[in-house]
């Protein structure tokens, strides 16, 4: 609970700071923020959201637009892109023929939808991912925004959930532990639904 503490006592551009990371979407850090103090994680997440569920389009387009392809290694150090590398981890263990069919699947999203295939990844297989990019690539423009905004949502509830456990760990961690001992690896996340 000490992280969900700091998080609703540090000031509003530190935390603001921090949910950015969690989804770039201009309004969302601001309006997560204003609704603190948050009793409890869950609440926090359920703010987070209804607050994503909630954004116009041409915000969900801005938040997507940071997301790399499913496949694609995220390039850099960034939150985001630590985020986006543990959260398609299990994609490295997809076979040369799920590859090359998450690839084309892209391409053909894109082409189709105009922006990059979005789905939450922690928790699923190649496989699942796959066969989801192959369902979706059926929906027309209206339906995919409702599951591309879906997802999103997802995706930022995971992030904030890590940030403020992240938190705690950290703080157990730098409160117990040496440095030469064996930590936390990243990209072991519950599985979520």
């Amino acid at each position: 609970m000490a992280a969900l503490d700091d998080f609703n006592a540090e000031p509003a551009d530190r935390a603001v700071q921090a949910l950015r990371a969690c989804n770039a979407a201009p309004r969302f850090a601001a309006e997560v923020v204003a609704g603190r103090p948050y009793p409890d994680v869950d609440a926090l997440v359920a703010r987070v959201e209804d607050v994503v569920r909630g954004l116009p389009w041409d915000e969900v387009e801005l938040a997507i637009a940071v997301h790399p392809r499913i496949g694609d290694r995220p390039e850099g150090s960034s939150p985001e892109a630590e985020a986006s590398r543990r959260e398609q981890s299990a994609v490295g263990s997809a076979d040369d023929a799920t590859r090359t069919a998450l690839a084309e699947g892209n391409r053909e999203y894109e082409e189709r939808f105009d922006r990059v295939f979005l789905v939450r990844a922690a928790g699923r297989s190649p496989e699942e991912l796959l066969a989801e990019l192959c369902r979706r690539l059926g929906n027309d423009e209206e339906t995919e925004r409702a599951e591309v905004t879906g997802q999103l949502a997802e995706i930022t509830a995971l992030r904030v959930r890590e940030l403020v456990s992240a938190n705690v760990t950290d703080e157990r961690t730098s409160q117990r532990a040496p440095a030469s001992e064996e930590r936390n690896e990243p990209g072991t996340e519950p599985l979520q639904s």
